[in-house]
């Protein structure tokens, strides 16, 4: 029954916590670049005016997309914060931004086509680094499952310190941040053109805004698990890693999808792989 509740919780709850996220990022980066920036409550205007526009797609089809890539993000968020697997988690967030490449692809738009190749790209980058964090939690806790990740007692971040610092690398992907913006950007200091996004518009474009809201909670829930033992300090430290994000995208120009993918899955190699075989030999061989 809590878990069901919990679930509902973050259907409900969520996006405005996703909004006002990113509302305080648009806040920081203004200050960061020397202005005043909009109000905090900025994206739900935004988003607000959006859903109030016509309707207008190149393909029906863009429509469906939008609706599965919003549908299996929600779903997503909803089993993680129930407790559900984290595998199964991680599958699910996959299959949701696959919906968004789909969509752009449905387009037939020549920058919408780059932008979804260079989210399938993205994907690639980041998910070996995002499995091994599942498999990482697991050594460190024994279980897949996030209600017994939260649960135990076990410092997980200190048992797991290169995955940790791998996801935090790959979060800078995940949040479509430079230097690793290489699909869209959330912010218009990137391009007019808006790659992945740049076919979507008005409701339609809606959903996608609503979906990254989702998207951001889940993202910062994942960090939490690395702190579960202590709740405060977990807080803490989604704080301070965000505002890094947000440092680190106002001081970065983007890089090459070459690079992005290559540094992700090295990094995925070097600190992810070798944590996990040092726990290995550290255990003596007992998985």
């Amino acid at each position: 029954m809590i878990d069901l509740i919990l679930a509902i919780v973050f259907v409900l709850v969520a996006p405005v916590i996703g909004a006002l996220v990113a509302g305080v990022d648009r806040k920081v980066t203004a200050h960061m670049q020397g202005r005043v920036g909009p109000s905090i409550l900025q994206p739900f205007w935004d988003v607000g005016k959006l859903f109030e526009k016509e309707k207008a797609v190149v393909n029906e089809t863009q429509i469906f997309y939008a609706v599965c890539y919003l549908v299996f993000m929600v779903f997503t968020g909803a089993l993680f914060f129930a407790g559900g697997d984290l595998l199964l988690v991680i599958f699910a967030l996959t299959l949701s931004q696959v919906f968004l490449a789909l969509g752009a692809f449905a387009a037939y738009s020549p920058y919408s086509y780059v932008g979804a190749e260079r989210e399938l790209l993205q994907i690639m980058a980041y998910e070996p680094m995002v499995i091994l964090t599942a498999v990482g939690m697991f050594v460190a806790t024994q279980s897949f499952n996030v209600s017994d990740i939260i649960a135990t007692k076990v410092p997980v971040v200190l048992v797991i310190p290169g995955i940790f610092l791998g996801f935090v690398y790959i979060l800078t992907i995940k949040l479509r941040k430079s230097p690793f913006d290489i699909s869209t950007s959330h912010h218009a200091h990137q391009e007019i053109v808006k790659g992945v996004t740049t076919e979507f518009s008005g409701p339609t474009l809606a959903l996608i805004e609503v979906t990254h809201w989702y998207e951001t909670v889940l993202l910062l829930g994942i960090l939490f698990l690395f702190f579960g033992w202590n709740p405060l300090l977990a807080v803490i430290a989604i704080i301070v890693l965000y505002l890094l994000e947000i440092l680190i995208d106002n001081t970065n120009a983007r890089v090459r999808w070459q690079f992005a993918v290559k540094s992700a899955w090295l990094v995925a190699l070097i600190v992810g792989i070798i944590n996990l075989a040092a726990l290995y030999f550290l255990s003596g061989g007992v998985p």
